[in-house]
Parts: structure tokens; sequence; C-alpha cells
């Protein structure tokens, strides 16, 4: 493994940073939410899509610091955002109003917060050590209701801090968080759920294939099946059924996160700065587009789309920017505009919000 491919891959409302929502038409914009993952005072910046003007600047009510992983913000179909505060233990929870965003509450989590996920009506959230399912009651985050230790394979025990990369919803019955151990394969832990809770039983952890390193970033597609980037030997795998069926080589260096679109899965490739175009079948990965855009200003940290708009985060030499594309049914992605510098060194995790995801 490259050291450039080590390096790249590695309740109230405070403020609000433009009036401009208050003048437009309800729920009519598309809202590209960053998190500036300060150590001391974590915020959460609410950007117009479209105009790239700044709606919002505000607090998460804690600490970030995280880093290495994907989806610290994300979001729902019915206006609720979520963002982890990393040093603070919590997470915090905004509901969309208007064209704008509410704080709504803090969670807080059994281990420190690394990703979040929905699905089978409830939160999930992956933490250093651990991972929770929060009851979504009438839209509403609710009580713990599950919690399990992650666990590494081969009996390595539990993984240390910065291990965990990323939580998603693979089915009704099962959760997969992906666990990075350079200079071992890694873990992708397969999470038993019984009516959406997390089941207290060990998750069942399955080894990176030989010869690979670092499952990380995945979506999951609508045939179950899971695309996982291997990041540390640039290589993608195809996940089902508890094992991984095929691995590919990527072409770039440090494929790290992923956002898929209909029957499309983009990986946005760290230490290459560029995002490649992928489509799979139950056997096979396929590099529909080795080089499909190109992120010019910094290392991208993570990537969401939603909408017809696809957002990546970079980290730059002492800044952060959030580059917005377009894209259409074949996957084809369009600049939208020029990036946006955010004015702060290490932000992270990126959630586009269309207008219909709206609590009003």
């Amino acid at each position: 493994m490259s050291p450039v491919a080590r390096l790249f891959c590695i309740a109230a409302l405070l403020g609000v940073g433009s009036s401009a929502a208050v003048h437009a038409a309800p729920h009519d914009r598309t809202l590209a939410i960053v998190m500036t993952n300060d150590p001391v005072e974590n915020h959460i910046l609410v950007y117009d899509a479209d105009t790239h003007a700044l709606i919002q600047t505000l607090s998460t009510q804690g600490k970030g610091g995280v880093g290495g992983n994907g989806h610290g913000i994300r979001q729902n179909d019915d206006g609720i955002v979520a963002v982890v505060n990393y040093g603070s233990g919590t997470v915090a929870v905004f509901r969309r109003a208007h064209n704008g965003l509410t704080f709504d509450s803090l969670v807080s989590t059994t281990s420190a917060p690394v990703s979040i996920d929905f699905g089978n009506d409830h939160m999930y959230v992956a933490g250093d050590t651990s991972v929770d399912s929060f009851v979504l009651h009438h839209n509403n985050i609710g009580w713990l209701d599950g919690t399990t230790t992650l666990v590494l394979a081969g009996g390595a025990g539990v993984p240390a801090a910065g291990s965990t990369a990323e939580v998603g919803v693979i089915s009704d019955t099962r959760l997969l968080v992906t666990l990075k151990t350079d200079p071992t394969p890694g873990t992708v832990d397969v999470v038993s759920l019984s009516d959406g809770a997390i089941k207290s039983t060990a998750p069942t952890a399955v080894s990176a294939p030989d010869g690979t390193l670092t499952p990380f970033g995945f979506s999951v597609l609508d045939d179950g099946t899971a695309l996982i980037t291997l990041a540390h030997s640039n290589e993608d795998g195809l996940f089902r059924d508890g094992a991984f069926k095929a691995v590919t080589g990527s072409g770039q260096t440090a494929p790290c996160w992923t956002t898929r679109v209909g029957k499309y899965v983009f990986t946005v490739n760290t230490a290459s700065r560029t995002i490649s175009r992928l489509v799979t079948t139950g056997d096979n990965i396929f590099i529909d587009n080795q080089v499909e855009a190109s992120v010019t200003t910094g290392s991208p940290t993570d990537a969401d789309a939603n909408g017809g708009t696809l957002g990546v985060i970079d980290h730059g030499t002492n800044q952060s920017h959030l580059t917005l594309f377009s894209y259409n049914v074949f996957g084809e992605l369009k600049s939208a505009g020029g990036p946006i510098t955010l004015g702060v060194p290490n932000a992270n995790g990126v959630a586009i919000m269309t207008p219909g995801d709206d609590n009003d």
C-alpha cells in the first residue's frame, strides 16, 4: 500500500448565517448540509445547492473531531438530519422547516459516534466500539432499543478507536458496519436486527478478502448486495449473503466513499481526487466509467447524492470545500458551479436534502 493512499484514507439554535431562506417560497430548495467538525464547538453549514448561498450556520450542541468515516451526517425522507458529535458522545438531530433547519434534540450513544443511517423505522449509529439502534416513532427519534459491541474478524477483539468507517442498512434483518484495521485486511460486521432493533448478540465478523485492505464506504443495492470499497488496496468488493462474492481493481488510488444513484454507484477516490461510476450484478462489478468527474480542490472526505444533486466534501491545505454536481438518469455528472470554500480546515460529512424531504 502506498503512503499516499494511507494518508488520504484515514436544545438551542446558536446562529443563522443568512436570512435568504426567509424570502423564498417554502420547500423549493435543495439543501447541501456539511459539518465543520470542530473539536471544540461543532456546527453545521446549510447551503442552497442551486445558488451556493450560505443559508444557516447552526450549532450541533457538541464537539466534533471525527475522521476516516462516512455518513457522519445523514438525512431521512421525512426531513430529519442527524449529525455526529464525536467528541461529546452525542448525535444532534435537526428538522427541516421550509428552506432551513431547526435544532431538535441530542441523543447519547454508547460509544463515540462515527456514522449514521436510517431504515426500518430506526436510526442506527455506529461508534468506535459499538452500534446502537434508536426508535423512530411518528418521525421523532426515540429511545435506545438495542446495542451490541463491534468485533474484529479472527477473534481479534474490539476495534480500536478510529477503526469504524460506516454503518448501513442492508435489509429488515441486518446492518453492515465496516472496520478498517491496517495492516490486517479489515472486517465487515453483519449485525442482526429484530423488528428493527439491534440484537444484543455479537455481530458476525467477516474478514475482507485475502490480499485486500480496508473495507470502507459502501452502498446497498435493491437486490440486497452491497458494493464496498477496499480503500487501501485500490479495489472494490461485492458483498452478498454474508460474504464477498467478487473483487475488482478500481483503477484509481484510494477509493473510499460511495453514494448510490439508481443502478449506479459512485466511488469517490481520495488520493486520485476522482469519481468513478460502477454497476453491479449479483456476482460481478463493472467499472462503467473510471473517471466520471474530478475534484480539483482537495482530497475528498465524504459524498452524498439525492434528487439530481451529488455533493463531495474535501480537505485542501488548511481549507475544506464542497463541490456539487448534477446527474441524469444515465449517471452522467456535470459540474454545478465552482467549489464552495467552507472556511474551516477539517469539515467532514455531507447530506443532500431535496425540497420533498420536509417536516412541514
